[in-house]
């Protein structure tokens, strides 16, 4: 099963984090096998605001426990955590996305919903998807939102891949690869 987690910052978190890094690394090395994606969200001026992690594990149980036990979470560097069911429509973890890795700028689009569910087919410009799938509920029966990482030339063109007004809200934040895999 696979899960999107995302870990918010605690405003003033910094540095906190900073003395974490290696503990965070460490932990997160335990998957690196079931790792499909990682890595921080940004503000404007760089400092980071969050922690993706895309995760195939064998149950909800077990992610509850992957995004709980973290050592930033434990340590109350994170104010919040969105950990949702997800599907993998691009069937690829990050290592594996063909574009440029250093070059360009980077985004996590959140598009949070209910309803009908939206943007379930992989839109055509693909060459520019690194993660890309539903948010999902616990059993994976019902569509939550949107997750998407993906390379845009500027936080509206990366807004532009999900549908407009199908959502009640979306959110875009700067996004880079993450961890030393």
């Amino acid at each position: 099963m696979e899960f999107f987690c995302y870990h918010r910052d605690r405003p003033g978190s910094l540095t906190l984090r900073n003395e974490l890094v290696e503990e965070h690394w460490s932990y997160m090395d335990r998957y690196a096998e079931e790792l499909i994606a990682r890595g921080p969200t940004f503000a404007d001026d760089e400092t980071p605001t969050g922690s993706v992690h895309i995760v195939d594990l064998p149950d909800a149980a077990t992610a509850r426990a992957f995004a709980f036990d973290e050592p930033n979470y434990q340590a109350g560097a994170y104010r919040d955590v969105l950990l949702r069911r997800w599907r993998n429509l691009l069937g690829r973890t990050m290592w594996e996305f063909p574009g440029d890795r250093t070059g360009g700028n980077r985004y996590l689009v959140l598009g949070l919903g209910s309803g009908r569910p939206a943007d379930l087919a992989v839109p055509p410009d693909r060459d520019e998807l690194i993660a890309y799938g539903p948010l999902l509920s616990d059993d994976g029966a019902t569509w939550l939102g949107t997750a998407v990482l993906l390379t845009a030339s500027d936080p509206d063109t990366a807004r532009a891949v999900l549908t407009p007004d199908r959502y009640a809200g979306v959110e875009v934040h700067d996004w880079d690869f993450g961890g030393r895999r």
